[in-house]
């Protein structure tokens, strides 16, 4: 009874995980084949695999929109962990009920779909003149409720009693955040990097509304330009999603320890 309930187990992990890795394997194998190919449901690796790579390469800025895309996603990620990090360590720190109410209304604001919020915060980034700037790509998302919850989370197993001790050395709050706070939540902090960056590179809605010039297209953009016109190229089109997922993939196997110790000990 024992063996055919860890077999039962195992079949349904076995067959949970082929289902999950399909798509990426369908992708990987459809930017190797025709178009046609990919139309007819080909599930084996082809030879075109290089005709579509030169044909990505001609008919795209492939190499401006990758470049566009890790920059605006590593300045992203560097702010918003420094702004949220900040944030949730002094909504914990310097714990009162006046900042639990603003919290609370922050957290309100992850109810809020960020459609409700497009068109105004285009019209002030058009007024702002901040259009087609790195600014304006990361300002609206330089501070997320998820990220600072997350840090105010963490800062609770941060023990009080260094801090004090810290301040009657003379260490300024400062200090302390970034000499003791910062090297103790590693975990969280990779986390929290994961996530931003992931959710930076995969950014389309706002960078296709403020980014308006073709010099400032990133790569959700460019795989969406692929698909426009009468006849769509899926063998290029798959190997363009191929190379737009690559990077968040690797950092993601990169981190992914860290990445469950930081969720698992927010939670906590």
């Amino acid at each position: 009874m024992i063996r055919l309930k860890r077999f039962l187990q195992y079949l349904f992990l076995t067959i949970v995980s082929i289902i999950s890795v399909f798509p990426i394997y369908w992708m990987a194998v459809s930017a190797t084949n025709k178009s046609i190919d990919v139309i007819r449901g080909k599930l084996v690796f082809g030879t075109y695999f290089l005709e579509n790579w030169k044909n990505l390469f001609t008919v795209s800025a492939v190499g401006k929109a990758m470049l566009n895309s890790f920059k605006y996603a590593i300045v992203l990620t560097i702010l918003a962990l420094f702004v949220c990090s900040l944030a949730g360590y002094g909504f914990e720190i310097f714990h009162d009920k006046g900042k639990d109410a603003v919290m609370s209304i922050i957290l309100l604001a992850m109810m809020v779909p960020f459609a409700a919020t497009m068109i105004p915060l285009f019209q002030m980034f058009s007024k702002a003149k901040l259009l087609n700037t790195t600014i304006g790509f990361i300002l609206p998302t330089i501070s997320t409720p998820f990220l600072i919850m997350l840090f105010r989370q963490s800062a609770r197993s941060f023990p009080h009693d260094i801090i004090e001790a810290a301040r009657i050395d003379g260490l300024s709050e400062m200090g302390i955040f970034l000499r003791m706070f910062f090297p103790t939540m590693r975990s969280t902090y990779a986390a929290a990097m994961t996530i931003t960056f992931m959710n930076a590179w995969n950014s389309y809605l706002w960078p296709k509304v403020v980014m308006q010039d073709a010099n400032s297209i990133t790569m959700p953009m460019l795989v969406a330009n692929l698909t426009e016109g009468y006849i769509t190229d899926y063998g290029m089109l798959m190997l363009a999603v191929l190379l737009c997922t690559i990077p968040t993939v690797i950092i993601f196997f990169i981190l992914q320890k860290s990445f469950a110790e930081g969720i698992t000990g927010a939670v906590k």
